[in-house]
């Protein structure tokens, strides 16, 4: 009996581990995580520092004979070049120690000011999307449908919408194998994205969703891969988001709830607060 294999987007979505590249690793991570790891380098470095001033008895001057706390709070103060001037270093070895910890700290600091920086330049795209995929009529034609909205005050010029269709298939072999299908969409552009974007994909062939139902796209595995592209005008460069739909994300005989009103001055405005909300269009069998 063949395995069953886990989802396929574990296997390619990052999970935030520096082990297979560190500069992109803490890139990736998120604010919280970056300055805990920024604190325990911190700490681990000066109690590392701490413990080379403790190997050599009565290297600190005005520091307590084999107090790890003085040797700790002394290499705070070297590595962050405050120099209070109460504990100096007294011998050769404390002072190599010294000019040691001040590489150390002068290097750690424009590495930590070059990582922030990045975070801080780096444009992301918020888009929006929808919990759920819906299948419903669309212009009296069966389609699958999510919904995209533009979380930041600017618009996205030119945005762009892939979707793939990602699922298991047995060859005329007998081999299992994953494979991607891009689905047509009915406008794949925007020239603008200010506020909501419906995606439509059309279930009518040759589309490989055209005879599908939730029991194959779950015996199939299948899984839904959205990416959007556009250019932020205020960033004056390429933004891009995605997000997948599994088979339980997608809710059949639907459709969403209309989230766009006009004012009195004819002004449009989206409600964000139904952005998810979908209801039934027929009772399903």
């Amino acid at each position: 009996m063949t395995r069953p294999r886990a989802p396929f987007v574990r296997r390619y979505e990052s999970d935030g581990s520096l082990s297979a590249d560190l500069y992109h690793g803490l890139l990736h991570s998120s604010w919280s995580r970056l300055l805990l790891y920024f604190l325990t380098a911190f700490v681990g470095v000066n109690a590392l520092f701490a413990l080379g001033y403790l190997a050599q008895p009565d290297a600190l001057e005005n520091a307590r004979p084999g107090s790890f706390p003085d040797a700790f709070f002394f290499s705070v103060q070297t590595i962050a070049t405050i120099g209070y001037g109460k504990m100096v270093p007294r011998t050769t070895y404390a002072n190599v120690m010294v000019t040691l910890e001040v590489m150390v700290g002068v290097l750690g600091l424009a590495l930590m000011t070059g990582l922030v920086f990045a975070k801080f330049a780096r444009p992301t795209a918020r888009v929006l999307f929808s919990r759920v995929a819906v299948v419903g009529p669309r212009d009296g034609v069966r389609s699958l449908m999510f919904r995209m909205g533009n979380e930041r005050g600017t618009s996205i010029a030119e945005a762009q919408a892939h979707v793939v269709l990602v699922r298991d298939e047995i060859t005329a072999e007998g081999e299992r194998i994953r494979r991607f299908y891009d689905l047509e969409l009915v406008r794949r552009q925007s020239v603008i994205f200010p506020m909501s974007w419906t995606v439509i994909h059309r279930l009518v062939a040759p589309s490989p969703l055209h005879d599908a139902t939730p029991a194959s796209l779950a015996a199939s595995q299948a899984e839904i891969y959205v990416s959007v592209s556009g250019f932020d005008e205020i960033f004056a460069q390429t933004v891009h988001a995605r997000h997948v739909y599994r088979a339980p994300d997608v809710v059949w005989e639907a459709r969403f709830v209309d989230i766009l009103s006009f004012g009195p001055d004819g002004a449009r405005d989206v409600d964000r607060t139904r952005f998810h909300d979908v209801v039934r269009t027929t009772v399903p069998t």
